[in-house]
């Protein structure tokens, strides 16, 4: 089963490239940028939030935002759909360590922060949007499964849907069973229709092994979600053809079509 789409906008963030135009300019040559923020300021949130947001759910919203601005959309008219591997990795060794030792201490902000969900839950306050927002998380095959998701959402007719991927720094015990460095996001706004600026997606499931992608894939491979990079890093070379790595030696193909 074949299924068609289009991408109306992209965003990217991680330490060094904190925008799709830095992330396509490093794909492209470039250096990454030296004096660029240690961590996302996503506006969408009050001063206050944005300060005790966790950088899992500060990444989310930058790259959410910055997809929707790019395809023209109200944030507010949007569902969505939030993949992360393995949700705060950061919190939840938090919460483990502080149940395991003194119960009564834990942080009642960690523990509001620390459901898989938390990202999706900011976006829809902070946009005020009342449409769908899935969460997913799938291990390496998490950001595949949220796009098979968003586009199956759009095959029963939404007509644009909003994916975002990321993941940050595990710490702790939780460090040696579920690795991941760094932090990233990335957001494609996908819609029914085309448009003028837009890469159209044909995508199949099929059996196989997932592309190596290129120099961003290179950069953060030590993240949760760097199996997402290879269709950035496509997306940046204007490649024909990617293929995720979407579980149990499967991979979702990806035809790209540049306009």
């Amino acid at each position: 089963m074949t299924a068609i789409a289009y991408i109306e906008g992209i965003a990217y963030w991680s330490r060094g490239l904190p925008s799709w135009t830095a992330a396509r300019d490093y794909a492209g040559g470039a250096e990454a940028i030296a004096d660029a923020p240690v961590r996302p300021s996503p506006q969408l949130l009050p001063a206050n939030e944005r300060r005790r947001a966790p950088e899992t759910v500060a990444v989310a919203l930058e790259v959410a935002l910055a997809a929707c601005q790019a395809a023209g959309r109200d944030p507010a008219t949007l569902a969505s759909v939030f993949a992360s591997a393995h949700g705060d990795l950061a919190i939840t060794d938090y919460m483990c360590a502080t149940l395991a030792e003194d119960p009564r201490a834990i942080s009642p902000t960690r523990f509001h922060n620390s459901v898989h969900n938390a990202a999706a839950g900011y976006w829809t306050i902070g946009a005020g949007c009342m449409r769908a927002a899935t969460a997913i998380g799938a291990g390496q095959a998490s950001f595949a499964q949220g796009l098979i998701e968003a586009l199956a959402q759009l095959g029963d007719n939404a007509e644009a849907v909003l994916l975002v991927g990321y993941d940050g720094e595990a710490g702790g015990a939780l460090a040696t069973v579920a690795p991941s460095t760094g932090l990233i996001g990335g957001a494609l706004v996908l819609s029914r229709t085309p448009r003028a600026g837009t890469v159209g997606v044909r995508a199949r499931l099929r059996d196989g092994a997932a592309d190596a992608g290129g120099a961003l894939t290179q950069r953060s491979q030590g993240n949760a979600m760097a199996a997402m990079l290879p269709l950035f890093d496509a997306l940046a070379d204007a490649s024909a053809q990617v293929r995720l790595a979407a579980g149990a030696d499967r991979v979702l193909e990806l035809e790209l079509a540049h306009d």
